[in-house]
């Protein structure tokens, strides 16, 4: 019967924990227990036998049902716990409220909850663009990356041609974002996206020529924040290219950390347009500026300081933004930058002592102060629309030219993509291609619908361009000696240079993953946490003590929860777990769910026991910041499948994704477990969410094999994988050579099947010359006909693997530069 008591009671706690029961509940419930296990049945021999053991528990019932009295609960427990964690949670700066309160949440607050709403997924648009704006990316995309020569802007120029630079002006690439009725495209995020990704599938200095100035660029702050008289003088402007922008955020020596800005500008009066007026004297020095070689309006961040009180806010402004024309005198634009051997602009700007009227304030004086709000609610959403679309076109560039030549390239007498060494990487490659393709247009689409997700758009920035590298060492192992040979004749080698700018700008990927990620993601998508640190820093300690004790028992019901989801869950493989519909994914869907679940507790516990110290101990937030973005591609993926109307030819890519990703999920919570400070918490997490052990495996190589037997040779699959890639079918462009040669190749497959067979039994010889298809002919192994196919495959084939070469002095400085002048 004690046993049955203990059973009972567990069960109980389950429900209310389940439940997320007020207190007066679990009161009740102690009584109860309380009561019951003091009973004895005389005569009967039946009794509970907690003897003495039922008092405590009574005790205890007492405690909860007082503490459920508002005045005894805020006198007795919550002031003293409130006075300690005011000591323990993490302290929050104006810069860092500043961009909490920038961003936006959604999909990712349900993975923080534990019990995701699917409806909050899976109402997200798909993937839609107008007609103006698949015109768009069909017509004006396709000629400018019909002009766009890699090698002549990387090698000979070092800058776009004359005729691509004014055809982007005229077109409107440089405007995307600015509205229709300012003279702009007025494109949704989606629609840029892909028209930076098709372009920079060419180039990548060309991709982020055309994504800066639609990215962080004073166009989309002037546009949100900027005065009337501000829009109509330089809105029309920058949007037919009449003016050039850059914008000037990352300092010499604090980067971008605004806490540490150095860039000062003091309100104060001074000269200008030959009358006095109020303004501002700036000293400034910036660098890594993308456009400013050649722009002619700068964008300013600079720390604002008012000390004659002349804007009557005191004397700290604070971060203010402000647009200012190059020809503005004391404005300095120093020599450019030259990053990763990059063709694209980047430049250093500085001033000092430059006076500039109120009037250059982005949105005037009402703005004053507000600049890094206004920054980060740019960079939310343009960082989600910017690297990502760099990023992923990578990825899916490079598996289209490497599968093509892992047909085309034989060795021993086969194709080398069907060699189980390049078959891995090349499956590898194949699973990012379908993965960061979904997790781009998912956070597009929210941008379309008017989120900023901060979070997710950090996380798939450094997740992105992490697996742009990774694509990017697979295809050179592929290729070989052809893709190190650097010329005109080499696709792969503009990208690989751009590489370390992918992963070092827009916040590089080293801090975004172990110290911005989980650490804000937390404090933003938490539903409790923020509002327990707004409560423990209010000032008014009546009032914050009145928000903490609301938070705080929230928080304690979130945690109670937790347990016993994850437990049950863990216990089931979620089994029980949600699913938004019953259809073929749906066992994804509920494994997603479970380990949502453990994230939230183990994201809740992790920062609970961290508290303050959790921005020091990166490693383990950066473990955290990998297992959220798993999560995050997971949902991207199976949405993904959905959207695309489940095909069927998809499926078992997307089981084998799910199927990775659950392996790297429990290696991760195990990496995590395992370098916890505290071993009591390590052992409780890893016992409440694994309690049957960690056993997922990633897919097998049989599975993977045959997604590389899919993608080498034409198809749908193919093309469904590399979507939004710019296709080349000119004779004279290096990939619409691969192209033709990867058709031709196909296509001649049997025939050679049967070519190489008779060499190996002798019945004709395998020369370096192409005569040997003719003793082919002569031998009766193949016909007339067959021999043509054949020989054109081989010519074709010459033409992909030939690599460039050049006379000794031919790359010499002064060479290119008579080269470039002619």
């Amino acid at each position: 019967m004690t046993l049955a008591l203990i059973a009972l009671s567990l069960v109980i706690f389950a429900v209310l924990a389940m439940r997320e029961s007020p207190l007066w509940q679990w009161g009740v419930a102690a009584l109860a227990i309380g009561l019951l296990s003091g009973l004895s049945f005389p005569g009967t021999g039946i009794s509970y036998g907690l003897g003495g053991g039922s008092w405590v528990i009574l005790i205890f019932a007492a405690v909860l049902l007082l503490l459920s009295v508002a005045l005894i609960r805020k006198v007795a427990l919550m002031t003293p716990v409130y006075g300690a964690v005011k000591s323990i949670l993490p302290k929050v700066s104006r810069t860092e409220q500043e961009a909490l309160d920038a961003g936006t949440v959604g999909w990712d607050a349900e993975l923080f909850s534990g019990r995701p709403d699917w409806t909050k997924l899976t109402s997200i648009r798909p993937l839609t663009l107008t007609s103006d704006e698949q015109a768009f990316l069909d017509n004006q995309t396709e000629v400018a990356c019909s002009m766009i020569d890699d090698w002549d802007i990387r090698n000979n120029r070092a800058d776009l041609s004359p005729e691509l630079w004014q055809y982007f002006k005229d077109e409107g690439f440089l405007g995307m974002l600015i509205a229709k009725e300012h003279g702009g495209l007025g494109f949704s995020a989606q629609a840029q996206s892909m028209i930076v990704s098709k372009i920079a599938s060419r180039s990548v200095a060309a991709g982020i020529t055309v994504m800066v100035p639609n990215s962080l660029g004073p166009g989309e702050l002037l546009e949100k924040y900027g005065t009337q008289s501000q829009k109509e003088k330089y809105l029309g402007r920058l949007a037919r290219g009449l003016e050039v922008p850059c914008f000037a955020l990352t300092g010499v020596h604090s980067g971008s950390d605004a806490g540490g800005m150095r860039d000062i500008g003091i309100v104060t009066k001074g000269q200008w347009q030959g009358k006095e007026v109020l303004g501002v004297k700036l000293s400034f020095d910036k660098r890594y500026i993308t456009l400013a070689p050649i722009a002619t309006l700068v964008g300013l961040a600079f720390l604002l300081k008012d000390p004659d009180n002349h804007l009557g806010r005191g004397e700290d402004i604070g971060i203010t933004l402000a647009l200012v024309p190059r020809d503005h005198p004391g404005v300095e634009i120093g020599r450019r930058h030259f990053p990763a051997r990059q063709a694209f602009m980047n430049g250093p700007v500085k001033g000092r002592d430059v006076f500039v009227p109120m009037e250059f304030l982005i949105g005037g004086t009402d703005y004053a102060g507000q600049g890094w709000r206004m920054l980060m609610e740019c960079l939310s959403t343009g960082r989600a629309i910017s690297l990502p679309a760099i990023g992923s076109i990578s990825i899916k560039q490079t598996l289209r030219t490497t599968s093509a030549y892992a047909r085309v390239r034989r060795q021993f007498g086969i194709p080398v993509g069907i060699m189980e060494g390049v078959a891995e990487p090349l499956g590898e490659m194949v699973k990012r291609a379908y993965t960061f393709e979904a997790g781009r247009r998912l956070t597009a689409s929210m941008v379309d619908e008017g989120q900023r997700p901060a979070v997710i758009a950090g996380l798939l920035k450094y997740t992105t361009t992490e697996a742009m590298r990774d694509s990017m060492d697979d295809a050179f192992d592929i290729h070989g000696g052809r893709a190190i040979q650097d010329g005109p004749g080499n696709y792969l080698f503009g990208a690989y240079m751009a590489l370390p700018v992918a992963i070092t700008v827009e916040g590089a990927n080293i801090l975004t993953r172990t110290l911005m990620t989980f650490a804000q993601g937390v404090l933003r998508a938490h539903p409790y946490l923020l509002k327990e640190v707004q409560a423990a820093q209010n000032k008014d300690r009546k009032a914050g003590l009145e928000q903490f004790d609301v938070a705080f028992g929230g928080h304690t019901k979130f945690m109670l929860r937790n347990i016993v989801a994850s437990f049950l869950h863990g216990m089931s493989n979620g089994a029980f777990a949600t699913t938004p519909n019953q259809g073929p994914m749906a066992h994804w869907y509920r494994r997603l769910h479970r380990y949502s679940q453990d994230f939230a507790l183990v994201a809740d516990w992790t920062t609970v026991f961290l508290g303050g110290a959790l921005k020091r101990k990166q490693k383990i937030s950066g473990r955290m910041a990998d297992i959220l973005s798993d999560l995050y591609l997971m949902s991207a993926t199976l949405r993904r499948f959905e959207d695309e109307g489940q095909i069927a030819e998809d499926r078992e890519l997307v089981e084998a994704i799910m199927e990775d990703r659950v392996a790297s999920l429990e290696k991760t919570f195990g990496e995590v477990f395992a370098n916890f400070p505290n071993p009591a918490f390590a052992w409780a997490m890893r016992f409440l969410c694994f309690p049957l052990g960690r056993h997922a495996k990633p897919a097998s190589d049989r599975v993977n094999y045959r997604f590389v037997r899919s993608v080498l040779r034409p198809g749908a699959f193919r093309d469904r994988l590399t979507t939004g890639t710019y296709v080349s079918f000119d004779p004279d462009d290096i990939t619409g050579v691969l192209e033709d040669a990867f058709i031709k190749v196909t296509e001649a497959e049997e025939i050679e099947a049967r070519f190489v067979k008779a060499a190996r039994k002798g019945v004709i010889e395998r020369r370096l010359d192409r005569d040997a298809i003719d003793d082919a002919v002569a031998a009766g192994v193949l016909n007339d006909n067959e021999a043509g196919i054949m020989r054109a495959a081989d010519e074709a084939t010459d033409r992909v693997v030939k690599v460039d070469d050049f006379a000794s002095d031919e790359l010499a400085a002064e060479h290119k530069h008579t080269v470039a002048a002619e």
